[in-house]
């Protein structure tokens, strides 16, 4: 038997990059050095962008057939591919639950057509919530690089609609949940900054007083259970200091904009909570070049290698 993690690999959108980026990782041979690849989704739309890239698909797929790749156009996502994004998806999240692989790992998604198709999507981290029977309020996004780690405490909801939903439990449970994700990568005594929802977090109650009455709180709380948390600070300076092993943000712009620009093909989207060991990449699905065969996969590919060490860690 292989010493190296089995990972499946949700093809995404079957209109956008995540095919072709699924192609080229499994079958670069550095994927092959530390993980096993097994693409999930529909073998006649992989063989279509195969054609593109002159390159003869892997043996290794899961055809799910669930895109008729006679109605496809690239670079053109409607309901249809919105449903099969999320039957990929979750037949992948079904293996992992099964045994099958030892992690997944989904290419993008487009949420306009996944709500084309009449179903409720919020993100891939509630998404494997609900499929693997975990409540949802209990599993988070942690986006992680080679320099940041950023755990959010609401991720793809309106500012006001966010602020709504701050509060101290569920501060608490990101909390909790990124500390228990350190641990399960293998750093043992985690060390995690927390940021304020305001302005230099709050400077005292002159921007606000979210920090005084409900972080703090909360931070304390996650203290007196073990966790080695600190803050609020101001999110626009905390990833300074390079003295903490992940930070947690309390809406997604707090997190996204400082991955993105410090690496953006080099972040890999956990869901932190489950199971299961799933990630995505933190790019959407670039309708606008899909099926040229000009997707760069690293970003794929730093998914897969992050997601395989973890699979390894005791």
């Amino acid at each position: 038997m292989s010493s190296k993690p089995r990972i499946a690999i949700a093809i995404g959108d079957p209109a956008g990059i995540g095919p072709e980026i699924a192609l080229k990782a499994a079958l670069n041979s550095s994927v092959r050095e530390f993980c096993e690849p097994l693409i999930v989704g529909d073998r006649e739309v992989l063989a279509r962008y195969a054609h593109t890239l002159r390159k003869m698909p892997p043996d290794d797929i899961v055809d799910v057939g669930a895109m008729n790749v006679n109605f496809l156009t690239p670079g053109e996502s409607d309901a249809a591919c919105g449903r099969a994004i999320l039957e990929y998806a979750g037949k992948a999240v079904d293996m992992a639950m099964a045994g099958e692989v030892d992690a997944v790992v989904a290419c993008p998604q487009t949420q306009s057509s996944i709500q084309s198709a009449g179903v409720t999507f919020d993100g891939y981290p509630s998404y494997v919530a609900r499929r693997t029977g975990t409540d949802p309020d209990d599993v988070f996004m942690m986006l992680v690089s080679d320099r940041l780690r950023i755990a959010h405490v609401t991720l793809h909801l309106g500012i006001r609609a966010a602020l709504d939903l701050i509060d101290r439990p569920r501060i608490v449970r990101t909390l909790k949940a990124a500390d228990a994700a350190l641990k399960r990568i293998g750093i043992a005594e985690p060390k995690i900054a927390v940021s304020g929802v305001n302005p230099h977090a709050g400077e005292g109650g002159l921007f606000g007083t979210e920090e005084i009455g409900i972080v703090s709180p909360a931070i304390e709380e996650a203290q007196n259970a073990g966790i080695d948390a600190h803050g609020p600070f101001g999110a626009d300076t905390m990833y300074l200091d390079k003295g903490y092993d992940a930070y947690v943000v309390m809406y997604h712009d707090q997190g996204h904009i400082p991955a993105k620009l410090i690496g953006f093909t080099g972040t890999a989207a956990f869901a932190i909570g489950t199971p299961i060991l799933f990630s995505s990449v933190a790019h959407g699905s670039a309708l606008d070049i899909a099926g040229r065969g000009k997707a760069d996969p690293s970003a794929l590919i730093w998914a897969l290698k992050l997601i395989s060490g973890a699979a390894l860690s005791p």
